[in-house]
């Protein structure tokens, strides 16, 4: 009998943890596509946290990175979809507080968000605002007059927003943010699963991870590359991602073509799971020189530096929040394919540098960007508006 009374208090206990819980309505795109946001949001949505619970609002508006930000009808119906069930799960568990990605400075995206927010913000007391993208205050002044009075009535005066490097755009400030709040990534650690893993390769092996746009800085890498075998380097340069279109990927494929780099350059597609992590392991350098306008904090740039690989990136957006210059990388100007270049060139030709590098990038990692930090810093910020 004394046991089942134990129990019973026990269970008792249970339901009124559960009842003391901060519950969020969290609206976001999982994995498919694998693009850095989708993935850390499947990691936030998959987080153990003290005080707040998350109920998920499936964005699943493209399926593959090619799609992301362009119009199809199908994407109608799933608006629709998703402004239902968001309004279904406010009055099914009495959230009070919504949790939403922004879009970066892209029209589409942003009458997504329109639709969205004003047919369901207005249900909660609070809503959250994290820029995984960076930018949309860029695109204000763009507007007409009747999109700017929408963009308005959906976007401004927010709780709280969250951006992840206070080198990025103020987005939270321009839309009158109550309170603003920096929390960067962090990842969950997988180097340990692969340390004895490396194997010892003449030719040194560059990496580089994303969507394979223009504004990815690819066509400036692919540059560098030529400048390199023109100067005799030698090296093997691995792209991995999916093009962003099909016009691009003929104009890589020309360039590469045009240019005699068929033997240096490797396309591997998107790559996920223990493959991907492998192909970080077996890199020397990972080069990302990104212009992105909707680039804010790069996950792939936290997953070379776990890898202890050197970087070389552009001073673009969050990048040199990660990065620091000289110590565990090097940092260049936009669409600079010479800097790119050199920068690549004395890596290759310095073994010592690159292991001197990857072990800073990692213990900026560790100190900074782990998976509990992050997720203890995203409960911190929510809190502060309960």
């Amino acid at each position: 009998m004394a046991i089942r009374k134990i129990s019973a208090c026990c269970q008792l206990h249970r339901d009124e943890s559960r009842k003391k819980l901060i519950r969020v309505l969290f609206a976001g795109q999982t994995p498919p596509p694998y693009g850095g946001q989708a993935i850390i949001q499947q990691v936030m949505l998959e987080g153990h946290y003290r005080r707040i619970q998350f109920f998920h609002v499936r964005m699943a508006f493209s399926r593959e990175m090619d799609e992301v930000g362009r119009f199809h009808i199908k994407k109608l119906s799933h608006l629709i979809s998703v402004i239902f069930r968001i309004i279904w799960m406010r009055l099914r568990y009495g959230i009070q507080i919504l949790y939403y990605p922004p879009a970066g400075p892209n029209r589409i995206p942003m009458y997504r968000d329109i639709a969205i927010l004003l047919c369901t913000r207005w249900l909660f007391k609070k809503t959250v605002f994290h820029f995984h993208a960076g930018g949309i205050s860029e695109l204000y002044r763009k507007l007409s007059h009747i999109e700017q009075f929408l963009f308005r009535l959906a976007y401004f005066k927010p709780a709280l927003s969250i951006r992840l490097s206070e080198l990025n755009p103020p987005d939270g400030a321009f839309l009158n943010s109550q309170k603003d709040i920096i929390v960067p990534y962090g990842i969950i650690d997988r180097y340990p699963d692969f340390i004895e893993r490396k194997n010892n390769v003449q030719i040194s092996t560059i990496l580089f991870v994303g969507v394979v746009r223009e504004s990815k800085g690819v066509l400036v890498l692919l540059d560098a590359c030529r400048l390199m075998k023109e100067s005799g380097e030698l090296f093997h340069l691995k792209i991995m991602g999916k093009f962003d279109c099909k016009v691009f990927k003929q104009k890589v494929y020309r360039f590469v073509e045009s240019h005699n780099l068929k033997r240096n350059v490797e396309f591997l597609g998107v790559c996920t799971g223990e493959k991907k992590w492998r192909i970080y392991n077996a890199a020397d350098i990972f080069c990302f020189p990104t212009f992105f306008e909707s680039e804010a904090l790069p996950l792939v740039v936290l997953e070379a530096m776990q890898f202890k690989l050197p970087v070389v990136a552009t001073r673009w957006r969050g990048i040199p929040s990660m990065v620091e210059e000289g110590e565990s990388g090097f940092l260049v100007s936009i669409r600079d394919s010479r800097a790119v270049a050199e920068k690549l060139s004395l890596l290759l030709n310095s073994p010592d540098l690159r292991k001197k590098m990857g072990e800073r990038g990692r213990q900026i990692y560790l100190k900074r960007f782990t998976l509990d930090k992050f997720l203890h810093n995203i409960e911190k910020a929510i809190l502060t508006i309960v």
